[in-house]
């Protein structure tokens, strides 16, 4: 049987199915019928409320957890994630949208190189009504990396997905009118842009907020216009600050503190947090 008719077949079956519980994994079958992969997972981002994962397919060990851990907070700092609040949508791969340096983040290290992931790419589908879905194809025990002509495949039916998506989307939220409305997406965001606000100049929290999203010194001096020993600078005041010697601590320490602290609303979570872990 030809892809073309592969894709039809899929296609019609998702277009019969879109109220069905049984849609995200036709979806990935679809993705499966036209290029190999062995990780892939669906993941909603409703208008006021936190994420959650209608798929997961992980071979590797504890790949459940690290998604929980990822839905808590580590999604804040996701390329994807960063892409669609800038209103970016469609398909990329991974090295279209991480910034100079990713590969040596902490954030890479915690989530990419545990999870096993060689390759990744995906979709990022506006609803129309607020939500988006962002659908990860990866490739874990498969050390080879997507080819351009799967890449090709992909992004051609890149209108079909959004199509299907969509669909979907207005289905299931027309029988399930009643959503979570309490904006806490939003709040781990603010958390996030004021992340250690309290104690740090503005510089050195302007330099944290860069090293937490994956950019290497170069990259963080550029968007700042300084140079790059005056990041550096920067970065040794505001680790001496929070009492942290590295990248990965600081990372720990956000989660930490982004996870610790219930029904945050405003403000400095870290300090928050510190507060709460003092008076414990």
């Amino acid at each position: 049987m030809s892809n073309l008719a592969l894709l039809c077949q899929h296609a019609q079956s998702l277009i019969n199915d879109a109220q069905c519980d049984n849609f995200p994994t036709l979806l990935i079958d679809l993705f499966k019928a036209m290029v190999p992969l062995d990780d892939a997972s669906i993941i909603i981002y409703p208008d006021r409320a936190m994420p959650y994962c209608e798929y997961l397919e992980s071979p590797s060990e504890g790949g459940s957890l690290h998604m929980d851990q990822f839905m808590k907070a580590s999604f804040l700092l996701d390329p994807f994630y960063l892409a669609s609040m800038e209103k970016r949508f469609g398909f990329f791969q991974l090295s279209d949208l991480a910034p100079p340096g990713f590969q040596h983040s902490e954030y890479y290290n915690s989530w990419y190189r545990l999870s096993g992931l060689h390759d990744e790419c995906g979709y990022i589908v506006d609803t129309g009504s607020g939500d988006f879905v962002n659908i990860s194809l990866g490739r874990t025990d498969n050390p080879e990396k997507f080819s351009q002509q799967e890449l090709r495949v992909l992004r051609d039916i890149e209108p079909l997905i959004t199509t299907l998506v969509q669909r979907r989307g207005h289905l299931v939220k027309a029988r399930n009118p009643h959503t979570q409305d309490n904006n806490l997406r939003q709040h781990l965001q603010s958390a996030l842009d004021g992340f250690g606000k309290s104690l740090l100049t503005e510089r050195e929290s302007q330099v944290v907020y860069y090293i937490l999203h994956g950019l290497s010194t170069r990259a963080a001096a550029e968007k700042l216009s300084i140079a790059a020993d005056t990041v550096k600078l920067h970065r040794r005041h505001a680790y001496a600050k929070l009492e942290v010697k590295s990248q990965a601590e600081l990372f720990y320490l956000f989660l930490d503190s982004v996870m610790s602290v219930d029904n945050y609303e405003e403000g400095d979570v870290l300090a928050t947090y510190l507060s709460l872990r003092t008076s414990a």
